[in-house]
């Protein structure tokens, strides 16, 4: 792969190099807020912001779900699973209590309860595929392109394309049989319920940590960085996992807080392609479809892309990638890879899209989202899509893609 360098990675403030992309990140992203403030109002502005926060977590902390599920499958390493359930453990214990009362701030909140059936089964399993072959997954995918990996954008288009297929068979597998949703919050109450989630994650990562000591007799630590002042490292990473998996618990919680649900990525996925096929003038008879008759989703077909909270979320975290990378010193185009590449991450874009969308949701609106909702829904994703990971894993070596990971790896 060639990677074109646009900024040194001298940190030094006095290096002009270093500061003009940081400054034209800035003027760009202040110029985007104040237009989408004086266009639509400063709530679009502010989920822009909250997107952003998000792409610079992800991008500083290298916080991923394919590389450390792969690590894990392939290595025995576990620290990026370690931190996952460290991130659900801190959301968990911030969304219970609001869930069950319904409101935050005194506005009314909901978490994502669903249905547990084939579709989530299906999709999920295809999903864990799907995130080997592209090297990336929902989140991932953003802030790549935020850092100026070309190489996802295949997987992107793949995604839009594949989100946009499975909207048009959406009906047939939400018809399946399926369990009726479950939440935990409900059953057993708040308390016991953040509990037993509070337990499974620490049995998760006594899992992760009995195979990592059984394999390699010595655990991969989290070190906190301590050779210079932690501002700066908070500025220009990158970040221990730790800071990652506490900052995404903390930023969903505001998301919580600011629209009324939890965040969620794959949803605005359908929305582009449904945008982009009437951009072209492909007449889908999207109105027909049984995805697009659900309620508040008839209605974002007709209204600006730009009031999504989803879509807005999604460029914010573009926007604060490249912002991260340029503070790193590491903006960067990387362009070239073999074709083998482009092939698997179109393929598993469209495996994305497609299992997302009729599993209702991907590795964050499903699985994260699930999670901190109560929902036993987002547990069956889990299982689903990390077996799929495991298959996925297996399918790589034929695209010529390394099953090698390293310590900072990202998605």
């Amino acid at each position: 792969m060639t990677t074109l360098s646009v900024s040194p990675p001298n940190k030094s403030l006095s290096n002009k190099s270093y500061l003009l992309p940081i400054l034209a990140v800035l003027a760009g992203m202040i110029s985007l807020i104040l237009w989408l403030s004086q266009k639509y109002s400063w709530h679009e502005a502010n989920l822009l912001i909250l997107g952003a926060a998000l792409g610079l977590a992800l991008y500083h902390a290298a916080f991923g779900f394919t590389t450390a599920w792969r690590n894990f499958i392939i290595n025995g390493r576990g620290k990026g699973l370690r931190a996952q359930m460290v991130m659900l453990a801190v959301a968990v214990c911030l969304f219970f209590p609001m869930l069950s009362a319904g409101e935050l701030f005194g506005n009314e909140v909901a978490g994502f309860v669903r249905p547990l059936g084939w579709s989530v089964v299906v999709g999920a399993f295809i999903f864990g595929i799907g995130m080997q072959l592209g090297n990336g997954c929902a989140s991932g995918n953003l802030y790549h392109i935020g850092g100026g990996q070309l190489r996802a954008l295949p997987s992107m288009v793949g995604f839009t394309m594949g989100a946009l297929w499975a909207t048009k068979d959406y009906e047939w597998w939400t018809n399946l049989p399926q369990f009726a949703p479950i939440s935990m919050i409900d059953e057993f109450g708040t308390f016991l319920a953040i509990g037993l989630n509070l337990g499974v994650f620490s049995l998760i990562a006594l899992a992760t940590l009995w195979v990592e000591k059984r394999r390699h007799g010595n655990i991969d630590k989290d070190v906190i960085p301590r050779s210079a002042p932690l501002y700066r490292y908070f500025l220009t990473g990158p970040w221990p996992f730790i800071w990652g998996a506490v900052a995404l618990a903390l930023l969903n919680f505001i998301t919580l807080a600011m629209i009324g649900r939890p965040w969620a990525v794959a949803v605005a996925y359908p929305l582009w392609g449904a945008k982009g096929a009437e951009w072209l003038g492909v007449d889908l008879e999207l109105d027909f479809w049984t995805y697009w008759m659900q309620p508040g989703r008839e209605s974002a077909l007709t209204e600006p892309l730009m009031t999504d909270a989803a879509s807005l979320m999604n460029i914010g975290i573009i926007i604060g990638a490249i912002l991260a990378a340029a503070l790193a010193g590491k903006l960067s185009i990387q362009w070239r890879m073999p074709w083998q590449h482009w092939l698997a991450a179109s393929i598993g874009g469209l495996m994305l899209g497609y299992g997302a969308t009729i599993a209702f949701g991907c590795n964050i609106g499903a699985y994260f989202g699930g999670i901190v909702s109560g929902s036993l829904h987002g547990w069956l994703w889990l299982i689903a899509a990390f077996t799929g990971s495991i298959l996925g894993t297996r399918i790589r070596p034929l695209f010529k893609l390394n099953n090698e990971t390293s310590a900072r790896s990202s998605c």
